[in-house]
């Protein structure tokens, strides 16, 4: 029975999270993820799959942020019927998540058409739309956690909670039949030990082949306890010295809840008693309701807390949600005491570009960043010191005082991965994805470093990389393209 490994996404960039399994003739595809990025990252969208869209079996989806599941309306659209494997909660989430990536599809053709015809060119269509949508919902197959189920004919999963956002799930997989059978371990994003509201990542034993993201494998985070004393720092400062707004970019999927619970606990540590928080991202509101109403799912912690305040809900108690862009806008006209979440968590879009307009030229305001910002995006150029930023065609200086907060991130750091590594028996081959390249050789230098866990193998995976999964333990390419990156054991 052969059986192979493509690489389609994901691949020396932290996007597009994308892997092709093929299984005695049938195909099964890991995530389908949008790429996010600059203009013209966002352009390879279009491009056309590298496979046949309706020879692909089924898909499983690790979790719901867009960029590993917002390419599946695209895929329905370009002939896949089959099942989609995911937890419960990744499923609700998606539906809001992809609706409003569809809207922002549409909206921004729609803008793009009006410019063309005025100079008679073809007119342009959305990557997908609302429709669709409703397809990729209709084609939906939930499982829970630790539910065991054949996905194709010889072809089992098992979802394991990642602790990354809700629903998120490290995904095993058997392959074949015995003897030959193989066990892939694809982690998709791993979780943070120790972080709020959600459990940790669930440690796996037993894997012929583990597939590791690589998010941040050439950093440590600050502990969680110096984190919240960095964060009570800034708004100390803030408070005592310039008074301006506070803008947090934020993902509106796991960070923003992070944000709402943070400030649930620690509002009145943090002084904050005058200040006026507000979650502006509907989004954000929407996957608020849906933690919510997932509350098996949250940690001990996170639990205790809800029953000793009955009615007063964590996520529910400490921001106005502010829905309607008449109420977004209204904001534009307070320059002082106003903490705003928004998204988009890498400013490449939503409301927090609005609120940029009209705060990031103060420096009385400031700006927190709290989570991964990809290469190309105007949260990145901030981070990396940008003087100016483009907004809606305009632009803005850089006056604000900016403050990354790298403890927050919903991302395990080069230790926490070594650590969910090291709980394999046996040293499995690992092969790393969605990484940018520096943090990847980074990485996969410690995890070779390793006296007592170092991997049979190792590679950092390269687009359209084909791995024949019959010779593992080795790792035997079908292409040559990351035979460079291979590591072998000595």
């Amino acid at each position: 029975m052969h059986m192979t490994l493509q690489f389609f996404g994901a691949t020396e960039e932290v996007t597009g999270s994308c892997h092709l399994l093929t299984v005695n003739g049938q195909q099964v595809l890991l995530d389908c993820g949008l790429i996010q990025g600059s203009k013209a990252d966002a352009l390879r969208n279009h491009d056309p799959f590298p496979f046949d869209a309706t020879q692909i079996h089924a898909v499983v989806l690790s979790h719901a942020h867009i960029d590993h599941s917002g390419r599946l309306p695209y895929l329905i659209n370009q002939g896949f019927t089959g099942p989609i494997y995911t937890q419960k909660a990744t499923a609700q989430l998606c539906d809001v998540m992809l609706r409003d990536a569809a809207m922002l599809q549409e909206r921004d053709t729609d803008r793009q058409n009006k410019k063309r015809a005025k100079h008679d060119l073809a007119l342009l269509e959305p990557l997908f739309t609302e429709k669709d949508v409703d397809q990729v919902m209709a084609q939906f197959e939930v499982v829970d956690y630790g539910q065991r189920v054949q996905v194709a004919d010889a072809v089992e999963v098992c979802l394991s909670d990642a602790g990354h956002i809700l629903g998120s799930a490290v995904v095993e997989l058997w392959l074949g039949n015995k003897p030959e059978q193989k066990k892939l371990v694809f982690s998709g994003d791993l979780g943070r030990a120790g972080m709020p509201i959600l459990d940790d990542p669930t440690f796996i034993e037993q894997a012929d082949l583990v597939l590791m993201e690589s998010t941040y494998g050439d950093r440590s985070h600050r502990s969680w306890q110096e984190t919240l004393v960095e964060l009570k720092s800034i708004f100390k400062d803030t408070i005592h010295q310039s008074r301006g707004n506070i803008l947090i970019p934020a993902f509106s999927v796991g960070r923003a809840q992070e944000l709402l619970y943070l400030f649930h606990l620690y509002a009145k540590e943090w002084d904050l008693s005058g200040w006026r928080i507000c979650l502006d991202s509907p989004m954000a509101i929407k996957a608020t309701e849906i933690y919510v109403n997932n509350y098996p799912l949250m940690d001990d912690d996170f639990k205790r807390f809800t029953r000793l305040s009955p009615g007063k809900h964590p996520l529910l108690s400490c921001a106005e949600f502010i829905n309607s862009t008449e109420e977004s806008i209204e904001l534009n006209d307070i320059h002082k005491g106003l903490i705003i979440i928004a998204g988009s968590g890498m400013c490449n879009g939503g409301r927090i570009r609005n609120h940029f307009v009209h705060n990031l030229w103060r420096t009385e305001a400031d700006i927190i960043i709290c989570g991964f910002q990809a290469l190309g995006t105007p949260g990145r150029l901030l981070v990396d010191g940008a003087t100016e930023l483009t907004i809606h065609g305009q632009s803005v200086k850089v006056a604000a005082r900016l403050h990354t907060v790298g403890g927050l991130s919903a991302h395990a750091d080069q230790t926490e991965l070594l650590s969910w590594y090291q709980h394999f028996h046996q040293a499995p081959p690992v092969i790393l994805v969605h990484g940018e390249s520096k943090a990847q050789q980074v990485l996969i230098e410690a995890l070779n470093q390793d006296a007592t866990h170092k991997p049979k193998n190792s590679a950092i995976a390269q687009r359209g990389d084909c791995l024949d999964l019959n010779a593992l333990p080795e790792l035997v390419w079908l292409n040559k393209a990351s035979e460079s990156n291979e590591t072998p054991e000595t």
